[in-house]
């Protein structure tokens, strides 16, 4: 399994109100589960960042800080890379992710921007990243699926790759697996962008926490809103 890309959707009203709650109290009532009422409503067709036993890993982590005075916020901007403890409170208020393969995602860009992304830098900058809203929000998810999947069968033949399922037994589930990213891409770019509620953090798998999000929902940029 290849680093994954993540769109993760925050619901910022959920983040907000455990940001402004007193630390040690988040941390006594997670043990309880008693914030879930705080987490949004899945977006079904996304997929949802520990879904099952939702606090484990925050109160694992708040573990490691041990008691603070002061709110939840207070206490990120204070901490040595409190960025990494405002991920986690974001996956908690997230109502869904799009992941997907690093590699899968250069294809997936090239064709929604009409360009060749050049690297991982490329690939993650902001400006990049106000494109594809812009190209793919409130777009038809068949029409972005189909040109993704045209595309990548032309690379393939201009490689001299078969096309034929015969010869090649993962041409059938990799097409299926493109025409899927590519439309839940789609879906959660335009549910981003339709939601009054939600924003949108880039990032990917073993990026540090600081470096997730982009402008003013930039982790480091966030704590200080």
């Amino acid at each position: 399994m290849g680093i994954e890309t993540v769109l993760l959707i925050v619901n910022e009203k959920s983040l907000d109100e455990i940001l402004d709650m007193p630390w040690n109290g988040v941390y006594e009532s997670m043990e309880k589960a008693e914030l879930r009422h705080l987490r949004p409503k899945q977006l079904i067709r996304l997929e949802r960042i520990f879904d099952i036993d939702c606090e484990a890993e925050i109160l694992d982590w708040m573990e490691t800080i041990g008691a603070m005075d002061g709110t939840v916020r207070d206490v990120l901007l204070d901490i040595e890379n409190g960025e990494e403890g405002l991920l986690q409170f974001m996956q908690f208020a997230s109502p869904g992710a799009w992941q997907c393969w690093e590699a899968r995602s250069y294809l997936y860009l090239d064709v929604a921007l009409n360009r060749q992304i050049v690297d991982r830098d490329d690939l993650y900058s902001s400006t990049t990243w106000s494109e594809l809203i812009t190209n793919l929000a409130n777009l038809p998810e068949d029409e972005f699926a189909d040109k993704v999947c045209i595309d990548w069968m032309g690379r393939r033949k201009d490689l001299g790759e078969t096309l034929d399922e015969k010869e090649d037994p993962k041409i059938i589930p990799t097409y299926e697996a493109h025409s899927k990213n590519s439309k839940l891409l789609v879906h959660a770019i335009t549910e981003w962008q339709n939601s009054t509620e939600n924003i949108g953090v880039v990032g990917r798998e073993h990026l540090d926490a600081s470096q997730w999000g982009h402008g003013e929902v930039n982790l480091s940029n966030y704590l200080l809103r």
